[in-house]
């Protein structure tokens, strides 16, 4: 069964997509950037961005029924490959018992003030 969450945000009704979907065990989570989804703002710092964007991530997939510990992978895109070291405190706590496959890519993203976008794949029930 395929169900769609949403986080509220804008872009999602303007471009299309769904913050994550659940299909069976599966959930995919979308790329998704440090915007505050709940005033639609964003820090010039990619520390803080990481940190946003981990916590917009937690939210879907708590919707989801599930959690940090059930990510199998995870893809890392950055415009600035240099700024990634500085998001690595923010990406252990969240990812560092966890170990999921990983991937870091240096892209273009939509918005110039975007810092660090993170795309997760989840399968729940992985934590156990």
């Amino acid at each position: 069964m395929r169900r769609l969450i949403s986080s509220g945000s804008s872009f999602e009704a303007q471009i299309g997509y769904s913050r994550a979907v659940v299909d069976g065990d599966w959930v995919f989570v979308s790329g998704t950037t440090g915007f505050d989804y709940a005033d639609m703002t964003i820090s010039d710092d990619v520390a803080v961005q990481t940190e946003q964007a981990l916590k917009n991530i937690a939210a879907a997939l708590t919707e989801a029924g599930a959690s940090f510990a059930d990510v199998v992978r995870v893809h890392y895109l950055l415009p600035d490959a240099a700024d990634f070291e500085a998001c690595w405190p923010a990406l252990g706590r969240a990812f560092g018992e966890v170990r999921p496959a990983a991937t870091m890519m240096q892209v273009g993203l939509a918005d110039p003030r975007m810092k660090i976008e993170i795309e997760v794949t989840a399968r729940l029930g992985s934590a156990a």
